[in-house]
């Protein structure tokens, strides 16, 4: 949740100086609490936030932390000190002009894309090893497969081809979500009414925000929906469950070609990261693959309880955004770690096995398609299982 401590001391900064703009917060003021909000974003002061993710209040419990915690800090820069007798005050000063409705829920949606572009990052570096192998194994002929049998020859390079592309497309479609994930509530405070604050801190808020997080944040159209509605979380999440679901199939596949290596297809050969098994001498697993696969089933639960979590906010408010925003980072944090080990411990390391691509391809039933144009699906037919021994579908 790092990137939710962040982007909310951004937010904090942002409402500081509008508050300063409107007279409202001395100047003083304001530069403790900035400075005291950029040692936060440097993580200097990470032990002072010990709240629990899994909170009541719609993150009212991480606000006020964040509250108390820049109060603090900025009263000590003041020459202060912290506690009751301290300079600069939680609320008065601190979260001015802001609710919990609209500071905690701008931070949670400024966060994702901090850890979205993690993952697209991370994303577009497997793609282009993908891609790297398919200008690798472009010369390699062997056998496609559907329903796991014989169809048609394509290459090896084709195939790696076609894993670089689905990958590129998912950094595309996340990509379009940042523009949901900025259009936020903030300076609607409670509920989207706008209560407590001026409309000249309304409406210097954002542009400080743009400036403070170099994000092209834009207000709601209608700041009571956007206070309780979550679709942009359950399109993020729907997101990163298809790209899990992409990725869960890469490493299948890469597991299957890879299986054997000789009592199966063994067509490509994945890099031994470790002994596979206590008892049998030599066996290496697809440990990389089966690590991918785990995570991917992870997210698919993540996936659910973000739903379920969406659904359940009523009337104004939805009380459950702590734990959509915390399933969420988890999916972004652990499929980015996943498609970077994935990508520099495995996919990096993959070699072709020609000899086994042309074996399995020319004992196969392939060529019958090709012909089909010229002789007929009937005759091809004849021909194609002319290849096959009687009874159990061996190669004659």
């Amino acid at each position: 949740m790092r990137h939710l401590i962040i982007a909310l001391a951004e937010v904090k900064i942002a409402a500081a100086r509008a508050n300063a703009d409107d007279g409202a917060l001395d100047p003083r003021k304001l530069a403790a609490i900035e400075e005291a909000a950029r040692e936060i974003i440097a993580n200097e002061l990470r032990d002072e936030f010990p709240i629990d993710v899994f909170q009541g209040g719609a993150g009212t419990s991480t606000n006020m932390n964040m509250n108390e915690v820049i109060a603090n800090r900025a009263s000590e820069i003041l020459g202060g000190q912290r506690g009751q007798d301290r300079l600069v005050h939680a609320h008065d000063d601190v979260n001015r002009s802001q609710s919990t409705n609209d500071a905690y829920a701008t931070a949670v949606r400024l966060s994702m894309v901090y850890g979205s572009r993690l993952l697209r990052k991370e994303l577009t570096a497997l793609s282009a090893v993908f891609r790297d192998k398919q200008l690798e194994f472009a010369g390699i002929a062997k056998l496609g497969r559907t329903q796991l049998q014989d169809a048609v020859q394509m290459t090896l390079g084709d195939e790696f081809g076609a894993f670089a592309t689905t990958l590129s497309e998912d950094v595309e479609r996340l990509a379009e979500t940042e523009k949901h994930l900025c259009e936020i509530n903030l300076g609607g405070t409670a509920i989207g009414s706008g209560i407590a604050a001026s409309e000249s801190y309304r409406r210097n808020v954002l542009p400080h925000l743009r400036h403070v997080t170099g994000l092209p944040v834009e207000r709601a159209r209608d700041l009571y929906e956007a206070s309780w509605d979550m679709g942009v979380f359950m399109l993020l999440s729907g997101l990163l469950k298809r790209t899990a679901c992409k990725l869960s199939k890469i490493a299948n596949d890469l597991r299957l070609l890879s299986s054997g290596p000789t009592g199966g297809i063994g067509e490509i050969k994945l890099p031994a990261l470790q002994p596979g098994s206590s008892i049998m001498p030599a066996k290496v697993n697809p440990v990389a693959a089966e690590a991918v696969n785990q995570v991917c089933f992870y997210v698919y639960g993540l996936d659910t309880t973000i739903g379920n979590a969406a659904e359940a906010g009523q009337l104004q408010l939805n009380a459950m955004e702590p734990v959509i925003a915390f399933s969420l980072h988890q999916a972004l944090s652990l499929l980015t770690n996943v498609v970077k080990s994935f990508a520099e411990t495995c996919v990096r390391g993959i070699e072709a096995a020609p000899q086994r691509c042309s074996h399995n391809l020319g004992n196969s039933s392939a060529f019958a398609t090709e012909l089909v144009s010229t002789i007929g699906y009937e005759a091809a037919t004849v021909l194609a299982k002319s290849k096959l021994a009687p009874g159990d579908g061996a190669v004659a």
